[in-house]
């Protein structure tokens, strides 16, 4: 394990303990400074929206912070990998998701923890509570009794119900089962699946690929006892009998044999290089039981070299975290006053994070994760949790998908102004800066790279292209920069220039150009032919002066001195402007 994920007990114990005790507090929204601030906040002031309120309920979503709060509600009967540890137990668990919920989207979160076993009375204590919440997270309720919970409650109430322990599981390892087919040259329809675990999240993910499109006689679920095959009747409920299949096989390693995927919500061990051998070939293989998976990357690659793997751990690569996707689909239904997350929500949701890790990853993101810079791949088919585009790019799928099924009580109109409210959410200056890019996208530029063959500039050419802020030029040997593209998984993206001096058809026009002017200083026209086609900062200076681009960006690579030389041999200063 990453040292840095490493704690200790007592480490753990004081970070809960140390100054405030728990992770969460109340912070006001409105000033209590005067007498009529108390007024205004209290008596007589806020009878006004109470009248208001009980006039029209929704109102409640004007004057109170009910749409933007949800709920974590716990009873304590499934905390972890531990057990029941009781709702008092499970304090610490709902709290640490609050704070996910604001970290990451913004949404405000309280814990609440139901003392109860008895599923009529977990009902009741939601369903009479709901009214003070814009959605409901369910959190760490065991099988079966979570499913009922769920659906009643989705039944009777009209604003989004999520047992994350299913769905967000579901959805993030869908996102990466996408590009894990899209890697390997499948598609949904094809493929032949065996789930392991028939929990709530293993459960969940049969349901989910089955609703994007997997036949239900490709999907082959399995509990401890086995195979669940039709007419099984030993261990079998309502839940497990609506994925029994017919087939020969009853334990999991008969089912194992040339399947394509492997999806694991069960223990460690569960799966063996022996099974693993007998997959199809490039096997995908999710072994998602935590902390510890049902079969390690380091056993897979024992016995394969053509598999693709993700696990629940931050020490391998492809993690499939929940804080992926609850924060975000929250978002979405909260902003559009969704009665419900249906499945295509969650589809849009899972289509969005699989869109996102084939994107050039964000300097943020390498920021955040020292090594090798990640790139979409078999290493990489799952975004990153600090990847800043998720605010961005999730709620307004999920927004979008709520709208088009009809769940969506105040549908956005501007969905490009909804992402950049997105973004302001967590950056304080993405709202004064958004101006600024309005103003640069209506107007796009030729931009010239003159450093075209390095990553990081070709990083940044690419991120403005696709901004639309203009058109980005690179100086550079074609092949190279190709090279170096394909390298970062970019691929050949489209609007993006690439001009080699050494072969361009405007290198003589430059040298003319460059040789009017030095001529006097006694550089000779071979000088200016050799500075054109050799010096790349000086043929990008001459694509500025000659109008061919309206900017250029150098000096990644050499000294300030050095290239302002060299730009100052094609361009003069501006008069009045001091370089």
């Amino acid at each position: 394990m990453d040292e840095t994920s490493r704690v200790s007990d007592q480490e753990a114990l004081l970070f809960h303990a140390q100054g405030k005790p728990g992770k969460i507090e109340i912070t006001p929204t409105k000033p209590l400074i005067t007498q009529r601030d108390l007024s205004l906040a209290y008596s007589p002031g806020v009878a006004v929206p109470c009248l208001a309120i009980a006039e029209d309920p929704e109102r409640a979503y004007d004057f109170t912070a009910k749409g933007n709060l949800v709920a974590v509600i716990s009873n304590g009967s499934a905390v972890l990998g531990l057990g029941n540890l009781g709702a008092v137990a499970s304090k610490p668990v709902m709290e640490g998701k609050a704070v996910l919920f604001k970290r990451f989207a913004d949404v405000d979160g309280i814990d609440l923890e139901v003392d109860s076993q008895d599923v009529d009375e977990i009902v009741n204590c939601v369903r009479f509570l709901g009214a003070s919440f814009g959605g409901i997270n369910l959190e760490d309720i065991k099988a079966p009794e979570c499913f009922i919970i769920e659906q009643r409650l989705r039944e009777e109430m009209s604003i989004p119900v999520f047992h994350d322990d299913q769905h967000g599981t579901a959805i993030i390892a869908m996102a990466g089962l996408i590009n894990a087919l899209d890697l390997t040259g499948r598609d949904l329809k094809s493929i032949r699946m065996v789930v392991n675990g028939a929990g709530a999240a293993g459960i969940a993910c049969a349901e989910l690929v089955k609703a994007m499109g997997v036949p239900h006689e490709n999907v082959v679920l399995c509990d401890s006892r086995g195979v669940i095959y039709q007419d099984r009747e030993d261990g079998m409920n309502q839940w497990k009998s609506a994925h029994a299949v017919a087939t020969e096989s009853r334990v999991l390693a008969d089912a194992m044999k040339g399947a394509d995927v492997f999806f694991g919500l069960s223990m460690k061990g569960a799966l063996t290089p022996e099974m693993v051998a007998d997959m199809a070939d490039k096997p995908i293989i999710f072994a998602m039981a935590n902390p510890d998976p049902e079969i390690t990357p380091e056993e897979v690659a024992a016995v394969r070299d053509d598999a693709i793997m993700a696990t629940g751990r931050s020490d391998y690569p492809n993690q499939v975290n929940n804080v992926l996707g609850f924060p975000y689909i929250f978002r979405g239904a909260l902003d559009v006053r969704a009665t419900t997350i249906n499945d295509d929500m969650k589809i849009a949701a899972a289509e969005a994070l699989a869109a996102l890790a084939r994107e050039d990853v964000p300097d943020e993101v390498a920021a955040a994760y020292p090594g090798e810079r990640q790139h979409y791949g078999p290493d990489y088919i799952i975004p990153a949790p600090f990847d800043p585009r998720l605010i961005s790019d999730i709620p307004p799928a999920v927004a979008q998908a709520a709208m088009d099924s009809g769940v969506a009580r105040r549908p956005i109109f501007d969905l490009e102004g909804y992402r950049n409210q997105l973004r302001a959410r967590l950056d304080p200056i993405a709202g004064p800066l958004q101006g600024i890019f309005d103003r640069v996208r209506a107007e796009p530029r030729r931009v010239v790279f003159a450093e075209g063959e390095e990553e990081r500039v070709i990083r940044a050419a690419v991120a403005f292209g696709q901004a639309g802020y203009g058109l980005p030029i690179l100086v550079g040997k074609s092949d190279v920069i190709h090279g170096v593209m394909d390298s970062l998984g970019l691929g050949q993206p489209p609007g993006i220039e690439i001009v080699d001096p050494a072969t361009s058809e405007r290198g003589e026009a430059y040298t003319d150009f460059l040789y009017r002017r030095l001529q006097r200083r006694g550089v000779l026209q071979r000088d200016c032919r050799r500075m054109v086609s050799v010096f790349r900062t000086v043929f990008a200076a001459c694509m500025v002066a000659q109008n061919d681009a309206h900017a250029m960006i150098a000096g990644l690579t050499r000294s300030y001195t050095e290239v302002y030389e060299d730009i100052r041999s094609v361009l003069d200063p501006k008069p009045g402007y001091r370089p």
